[in-house]
């Protein structure tokens, strides 16, 4: 009778593909399915976290965080991977292009669940061909203003707004992008209207206000908390439903005059629909295990962003539920597929 820990290394003698086939028979002969045996192999190789938007962007901060915890819990290296372009589906397809064996995975913002609202024709489908391992942090967008405008409160913006209707401009990092919905959504909310200018990404956005461009913008907190702290930008409010914690005093929009207004930005991390269960349980798993240990909590604070795990399937309805509020925001602010 062989001592336990023969079944774990191979002896000597035995080469690693005979042991593999031997340990793989044993499993089938105890009954295990070869699902299994393949998921405990898991991961065979480095993991590759692909990244829609650029390098300093929340999706990259968050990503570059996970892609630690990742690489400590299973012993490989975890690769960040930048792949900006057509609004973070140049990502998504990359990750379909992938084996689907569980080693690509694809951080996402909440613009994913606006994308089969604003593109026809998109070529997959975001529920069936994507699989959710957990949603990572909610991080608040800041209205802000350049204070040279005069708007000091947000009831000056929506005075201002009203008084002269489509005058004012508003900078986004592109069409259907988060940034571009929340800001429709206070419009409509509102019973207001101000003119979209859509740019290449987040810096250009915020660049626009800060030099008068544009006149108001929803900027992530990661990239308005040092323009605001040096007076560059003025926040008015935030889009969230609570408060966010790196401005304290800043009221959110439903609290400076727009009753019922939420729109909580969020993050998550996916893979390819086709990965094994048991591969994905391990994603699952490991990812909750990381966001929750508090070395990366104190390292997401000062970006603002609130961590909020919802592994597996729940993130994967949340998704869903986040596409229906994407089409119904669509259909009240009049944004078009295109």
């Amino acid at each position: 009778m062989p001592k336990p820990d023969t079944l774990v290394s191979a002896p000597p003698a035995l080469s690693r593909r005979r042991f593999t086939a031997t340990l793989t028979a044993s499993a089938l002969g105890l009954g295990l399915a070869p699902g299994l045996v393949r998921a405990q192999a898991f991961p065979s190789r480095p993991l590759r976290v692909l990244v829609g938007f650029s390098a300093g962007s929340p999706s990259d901060l968050l990503a570059r965080g996970l892609a630690e915890k990742l690489s400590t819990a299973f012993g490989q290296t975890a690769v960040v991977d930048n792949r900006p372009g057509a609004g973070g589906l140049l990502a998504v397809r990359t990750l379909l292009q992938a084996p689907p064996d569980g080693h690509t995975l694809l951080v996402v913002s909440a613009a994913h669940a606006a994308t089969p609202v604003i593109t026809r024709n998109l070529g997959f489908d975001p529920v069936k061909d994507l699989a959710g391992i957990t949603r990572i942090a909610n991080v608040p967008s800041i209205l802000v203003v350049n204070p040279a405008l005069g708007t000091a409160t947000l009831a000056d913006l929506l005075a201002r707004l009203r008084a002269a209707p489509g005058t004012m401009n508003f900078s986004s990092p592109g069409q259907g992008s988060a940034n571009h919905f929340a800001a429709e959504y206070f419009l409509a909310e509102a019973k207001a209207s101000a003119t979209h200018v859509p740019y290449r990404g987040v810096p250009e956005a915020v660049g626009a206000v800060v030099a008068g461009e544009c006149q108001f913008s929803f900027v992530p907190a990661p990239n308005a908390l040092s323009l605001i702290a040096s007076g560059k930008l003025l926040a008015l409010a935030a889009c969230t439903g609570e408060r966010a914690t790196q401005l304290p005093d800043v009221p959110t929009i439903a609290q400076a005059g727009v009753p019922g207004y939420r729109f909580d930005p969020w993050f998550g991390v996916l893979t390819h629909g086709g990965v094994a269960p048991q591969v994905r349980q391990q994603l699952v798993e490991a990812s909750v295990r990381g966001l929750a240990a508090p070395d990366l909590r104190a390292r997401f604070e000062p970006i603002g962003a609130q961590i909020s795990a919802l592994p597996g399937e729940r993130f994967d309805a949340y998704i869903q539920e986040e596409i229906a509020k994407f089409r119904y925001i669509a259909a009240m602010a009049n944004i078009q597929a295109s």
